[in-house]
């Protein structure tokens, strides 16, 4: 049976200098020549260990769910580093979330004293661990998709001692284009739609199982869109540019962003997902929530997250660079990330220590299934222990 240690939870702190060109976050998050970031340490009680396991979503905090909290019990040292984004990723530009991955590492190292840094990222954080450790082995960019200057070149990033890309999907651009609505005909009217591309329309020729031509059509016309959307974006800033007014950023919507055709044909990039349904509910329901992915966003936020031509955080790409150990996990009743996502990262991986495991029957959040999650800890800690990265 697995340990079940008591937790003690410490509030972390982290500021560090930064000039902003523009007020982009509400609050003290940036715009008072500062960054402030929270996390929360949260360690096993009367368990030392001088490894740290690090884990970060761009745009959310992680304290609360199953995850660290079990690694955690189990006996692992866990931080839930917030970045300056943290519950709002409107504005969001993924290299200024490296740099706050990087604060905190190095605050792990050198204030907390932690020897060994296990980056583990989890669902979104995936993609965001992986752009991380790239940037840390091998540092090259030095602007913003939109052309900011960002010098993550000279920011000293520390590599992890090891990486783990837990039920995490390629990049958050992948993602988005994996599920946008392609039925929009017009951004600005959520109401004006292609029939025969809206999988929920009840009028919709195209059901389940859909044929191998309308998945072709339909995952053209997706591309089409994020392209659509991604050249007007351009065009806004370059305008706002071209007129050298105060002007200079904008927030926007998308509307209906959830509509990828595998949540309804469980056929497509079969798993043991329930057909029908998604990690956040009911898809069509979610399609136009307030919640959908990319729901909200500014100009310079979607070219740094969501542009498939464009954001620099591409887990492919990335993971091609990252030399540090590394193992990919699976499950394989996600309701979340895309059944190929998993195997295509392990897959362009060149690291020469790389691992792949799966966690039959485990949905994205192991909601309800808690020997699963204890499972997966298992995996992780046999991994660690291998590699001397164990507590102690």
């Amino acid at each position: 049976m697995d340990a079940a240690h008591d937790l003690d939870f410490e509030w972390i702190h982290i500021a560090y200098n930064e000039a902003a060109a523009f007020v982009e976050t509400y609050g003290f998050a940036g715009n008072q020549g500062a960054v402030n970031l929270e996390g929360l340490l949260i360690r096993p009680r009367g368990v030392v260990s001088d490894t740290l396991i690090v884990m970060m979503h761009p745009a959310s905090t992680l304290q609360l769910l199953p995850v660290p909290r079990a690694a955690a019990q189990r006996g692992a040292h866990v931080l839930c580093a917030a970045s300056r984004y943290a519950r709002n990723d409107t504005a969001a530009i993924l290299e200024k979330v490296v740099l706050d991955l990087g604060a905190y590492i190095r605050h792990a190292k050198y204030v907390l004293g932690y020897r060994r840094i296990v980056l583990l990222g989890w669902s979104g954080g995936g993609s965001l661990a992986l752009f991380y450790q790239s940037q840390a082995e091998n540092p090259t960019i030095t602007h913003t998709p939109a052309g900011d200057p960002v010098d993550i070149r000279h920011a000293n990033l520390i590599p992890a001692d090891a990486v783990v890309f837990q039920a995490a999907h390629i990049s958050r651009a992948r993602l988005l284009l994996d599920i946008i609505d392609p039925s929009v005909n017009d951004e600005h009217d959520p109401d004006g739609r292609d029939r025969r591309l809206d999988i929920y329309d009840a009028g919709n020729p195209n059901r389940p199982p859909y044929s191998a031509d309308f998945l072709l059509e339909y995952r053209a016309a997706q591309l089409a869109r994020m392209r659509r959307i991604t050249n007007w974006v351009k065009d806004c800033l370059e305008d706002f540019r071209n007129k050298g007014g105060a002007e200079v950023e904008r927030g926007f919507i998308t509307h209906r962003t959830l509509a990828d055709p595998r949540f309804l044909d469980a056929r497509i990039d079969p798993n043991d997902r329930r057909a029908g349904w998604c990690y956040l509910g009911n898809p069509e329901t979610v399609n136009t929530g307030p919640v959908g992915l990319a729901r909200f966003s500014t100009l310079r936020a979607w070219l740094s997250q969501w542009s498939i031509d464009d954001s620099q955080a591409d887990g492919l790409k990335c993971v091609a660079k990252i030399n540090a150990p590394l193992l990919v996990v699976e499950n394989t009743a996600d309701d979340a990330v895309p059944q190929p996502h998993a195997r295509m990262v392990f897959d362009a991986a060149v690291s020469l220590d790389k691992r792949f495991e799966q966690v039959k029957g485990a949905t994205h959040y192991y909601a309800g299934q808690p020997e699963l999650l204890a499972q997966a800890n298992r995996m992780l800690f046999d991994w660690m222990e291998e590699r001397g990265l164990a507590a102690r």
